[in-house]
């Protein structure tokens, strides 16, 4: 048979809405009709690009990433997939990949039901089933919606790991009862908050007290989170931090109640996550036993709005939860000074373990304040003079970002690319001196059981690293979205929490540089959607 000049990638993708329509549109019959299809036309199968349980709105997807990658390398000239659905369901996205950047690149793009082939000229119809694909994944987002809000109000709960004190009813989906083993952490978090004790204060008694983290008993119970305990020392299975204290501390779930839709997302085509008012939350009552009665629960509350309040009269509230140390990536805490206007933030990990640990991070509340508040009016002052002036430069922005991530990761990800090369190769051979009679069964039980464990870690990291530089991509979605976002504060003249938690993500405070014989000291803003603006 004739070589065939294209280089084929196999393209399939599943997500949980797709599997209801049964085992026409699984991956194993996906493979079968492209398997078939490449062989029937002589098209040579360069690779297989597989993702199982992903959205056709989200093009984020590990595998199709890898596939534009070998096709921005020259590996791949011809894209293969069942149907226009399976590389995804936004009408905009498929178009530029399939009509724009996919004829740039000189790839045949093929679709087999749908009876598109690049090499056969332009598809009329390839737009409307594109259109058609869209609407698909808008009423299914709807209806899955629809369908989640009748389970909560029914009194089921989902997540991957029940909260700390509870498990998973092995026989009531959806229902969590009380871990009788792990209960008394709760209760003793709580006790200790009941008699005064604050978040920091909890935090270093579950430290000294070696009092096990939620992490941990997963960990312990079913494997879950080996990456981070496996091998690590003994101090981390008790790392507490004070951010997951107050997270327990402010739970209802110790009550019995259910609370929903804390989060929400930018829309169905967009699944980057944000938080939601307190008032559009779902809560039910009453849907499993709970550990802590509500008098207790309700004294802790009132405690720390107290602290709150005594905060707010220092002004100091409204960096809550916003400041990192760019160094260590804690928190930094408010500090008070003999000078009310000399009143400063530091790293919380020093201020609690030392220099040891970090330096201190220092930063004075009111200069804090004062470069918040001028680059929030700056950049809501150019969404007001040219908004789409300022979309492009949020999208070169992030172009830019992703380029020096790129630059950063690389050298990492291919060290890790050639060691598990590396592994595969030494585990084929394992294999054949095992077969061989070379090496003994428990030998070879111990070589591969170390193999494995470092395949699935670098695997991890390489998806790791993958992530990260993904989240740093910038889409016109969330462009327009930030922009919408500080348009409502057209020039604000003051800051307040409402305003920072609206519109930021993260303030990343450097250690100052006084070298030079003044203070000098980076402070990095990153914003909600957009991520840190050049």
């Amino acid at each position: 048979m004739k070589q065939s000049k294209y280089n084929t990638a196999l393209y399939m993708r599943l997500s949980r809405d797709d599997e209801l329509q049964g085992e026409s549109s699984s991956i194993t019959t996906q493979r079968m009709m492209l398997r078939r299809y490449a062989d029937e036309n002589n098209l040579t199968v360069y690779d297989e690009y597989v993702d199982d349980g992903y959205s056709g709105t989200n093009f984020d997807r590990p595998a199709f990433q890898r596939m534009l990658r070998d096709i921005e390398d020259g590996k791949v000239n011809c894209c293969l997939v069942k149907d226009l659905s399976r590389m995804g369901r936004n009408y905009l996205q498929v178009g530029l990949y399939t009509e724009v950047l996919f004829p740039e690149k000189g790839v045949r793009f093929i679709a087999i039901n749908d009876g598109v082939d690049s090499l056969l000229g332009e598809n009329e119809v390839a737009p409307i089933r594109n259109l058609i694909n869209e609407w698909v994944a808008r009423d299914t987002s709807k209806k899955v919606h629809a369908a989640m809000q009748t389970k909560f109000l029914a009194g089921n709960r989902y997540g991957a790991y029940p909260p700390l004190g509870y498990r998973k009813d092995p026989d009531n989906k959806g229902h969590i009862l009380i871990d009788e083993e792990n209960r008394w952490i709760i209760e003793k978090i709580f006790d200790l908050a009941y008699h005064g004790y604050g978040a920091g204060r909890i935090t270093k008694v579950l430290r000294a007290e070696k009092v096990p983290t939620g992490g941990y008993i997963h960990y312990k119970q079913d494997g879950t989170f080996a990456h981070i305990f496996d091998g690590a020392s003994e101090e981390k299975s008790y790392d507490w931090s004070i951010a997951e204290v107050k997270r327990i501390l402010k739970d209802e779930t110790y009550i019995g109640n259910s609370v929903h839709n804390k989060q929400t997302t930018v829309s169905f085509k967009n699944k980057k996550k944000y938080r939601t008012a307190e008032d559009t939350w779902l809560r039910i009552e009453g849907t499993h036993e709970a550990i802590i009665s509500h008098e207790v629960f309700e004294r802790v509350q009132e405690q720390i709005k107290s602290r709150r309040r005594e905060t707010k009269a220092h002004n100091s509230q409204i960096f809550a939860g916003l400041l990192k140390c760019a160094d260590c990536g804690w928190g930094l805490s408010y500090k008070f000074h003999s000078r009310p206007d000399y009143n400063y933030y530091v790293c919380s990990r020093y201020a609690q373990l030392g220099k040891d640990v970090c330096s201190n991070h220092s930063v004075r509340y009111d200069d804090l304040y004062d470069y918040v508040l001028s680059r929030i009016q700056y950049w809501s002052r150019q969404a007001e003079i040219d908004p789409k002036k300022l979309l492009d430069h949020l999208l070169a922005s992030g172009d830019r970002q992703r380029e020096s991530l790129l630059k950063k990761h690389t050298s990492e990800m291919k060290k890790a690319e050639k060691r598990k090369a590396e592994l595969d190769r030494l585990f084929t051979q394992l294999y054949e001196d095992r077969v061989e009679g070379k090496i003994s069964e428990y030998n070879y039980s111990m070589l591969s059981t170390k193999y494995q464990d470092e395949q699935k870690s670098l695997e991890e990291k390489l998806i790791s690293l993958q992530k990260e530089i993904d989240e740093k991509k910038q889409s016109a979605d969330n462009a327009q979205a930030w922009i919408e976002l500080i348009k409502k504060y057209a020039y604000p003249t003051e800051l307040t929490a409402e305003l920072l938690n609206t519109l930021i993500e993260k303030i990343v405070v450097h250690q100052a540089n006084t070298d030079n014989g003044y203070r000098e000291q980076e402070i990095e803003i990153y914003y909600r959607f957009v991520g840190k603006i050049d």
